[in-house]
């Protein structure tokens, strides 16, 4: 039952070598200029896709559904943990801070020439985890909520209410919405992930295959911690760090919550690996890491990251005559990344790097993909830092400076 929305998930990468001699022109003829949101972006054909991969031949797919309604109510909002460890009283005291999502996008009329009304997209869960004065804060994925003209939350008694963007991330896949205060009933607590063990009973509560089975409840144990999934996202690769656990979780129940057995929410069910003979393998990212991505969106609407203004090619999509030929890459370099393009005004630009530099390592440490560079540049460095990239030009190994900012301060 149900379907996956393919705009965020079931892909498998792949890593084809293409014929030299048009290689750069194609390459650069569609994105020069195009994203660099937070500093690097994957620079390749396949931009458009998102890809979710987990071993080299299983399929992550988030847990979206397509389509989906429901509706809710007021009184006075308490935060609420239970230390019962009975589920049925976990389940009936955070019901109400459970939502559910939908993502409406602006529909084509009759004759497809002028926009008409708006039109379900697809549907996903959340819930409630701060109120503030009049106003009401639901946790989501960005990949729920991405590219919607509007979004629609179904609270727990079945009513729908409208609900704003607040902020959101896509590398971290964490959005934050709002929603009138008057709504808010009850209040999510938001455990520690990092005091989880392996073992531990959890339940995930969200909407698999949509309205129709709302509020599902599904138990299982955490079967991982420290867990590391690969996601292409629409601001590039990244290296998701996650819980997994056999709850199930299906289309829909992404953006739920994953709740210990205080009551406590310790994560945001987000993936799945699907693949023939496999099962109860699904992925959280765990609470300790989503709070301060929340609360960077509440204040300033979204995450700010040290930025260096370049669009990545992966190694592996270029043609090894072309490399050595027309780059003058050394035989003995294997690893590294590509420059693609090089934002104007940028850091990179103001450091002097070009199209076809061979980027090797940053601040000391090797770069192998465009992955490693992303990693070490968000997670490494700070805004204001002045790094030591090394790089091939034309076959010749150089380093150069680069001082980090945020693309707020560019005119990249």
């Amino acid at each position: 039952m149900g379907y996956y929305d393919e705009t965020d998930i079931t892909r498998e990468k792949t890593k084809s070598r293409r014929s030299v001699k048009p290689f750069f022109s194609t390459l650069l003829s569609g994105v020069v200029g195009g994203a660099l949101v937070l500093g690097v972006t994957t620079y390749n054909h396949q931009n458009e896709e998102q890809a979710i991969s987990a071993n080299s031949k299983s399929v992550v797919e988030s847990s979206l559904q397509e389509k989906n309604t429901n509706t809710s109510s007021p009184v006075t909002a308490e935060e609420l943990s239970t230390n019962s460890g009975s589920i049925a009283d976990i389940v009936d005291n955070l019901g109400p801070a459970i939502v559910g999502i939908t993502q409406m996008q602006e529909g084509n009329n009759f004759f497809g020439n002028e926009q008409g009304q708006s039109v379900e997209s697809g549907t996903g869960s959340g819930f409630i985890f701060k109120k503030e004065g009049d106003v009401g804060y639901v946790l989501t994925n960005n990949h729920v909520i991405e590219g919607a003209s509007s979004i629609e939350v179904t609270l727990y008694d079945g009513e729908k209410v409208s609900a704003q963007l607040v902020g959101t991330d896509a590398l971290t896949d964490i959005a934050v919405l709002k929603i009138d205060g008057k709504h808010v009933t009850t209040v999510a607590e938001l455990g520690d992930s990092e005091a989880l063990r392996t073992g531990e009973d959890v339940i995930a509560i969200g909407n698999p295959l949509g309205e129709e089975f709302s509020r599902t409840v599904t138990q299982g144990i955490i079967s991982g911690i420290d867990r590391t999934i690969d996601v292409t996202t629409s601001e590039g690769d990244w290296a998701l760090n996650v819980l997994q656990t056999d709850a199930a979780i299906n289309p829909g129940n992404s953006g739920g919550p994953l709740i210990n057995m205080d009551g406590q929410v310790i994560g945001i069910n987000s993936l799945k690996i699907s693949q023939n003979g496999i099962e109860g393998l699904g992925f959280a990212i765990p609470s300790n890491e989503v709070l301060p991505i929340a609360e960077e969106l509440m204040s300033s609407g979204k995450v700010q990251r040290p930025f260096i203004g370049v669009g990545l090619v992966e190694m592996s999509e270029i043609p090894a005559a072309y490399l050595q030929e027309n780059m003058k890459l050394p035989n003995d370099v294997k690893d590294g990344v590509v420059v693609g393009n090089v934002s104007p005004g940028s850091p990179a630009a103001e450091a002097g790097l070009q199209q076809q530099d061979v980027i090797v390592s940053m601040a000391g440490q090797d770069i192998t993909s465009g992955n490693d560079l992303r990693r070490i540049l968000y997670t490494e460095t700070e805004i204001g830092e002045k790094v030591d990239v090394t790089l091939y030009r034309s076959g010749e190994k150089i380093t150069v400076k680069i001082m980090l900012s945020n693309r707020d301060a560019t005119n990249a």
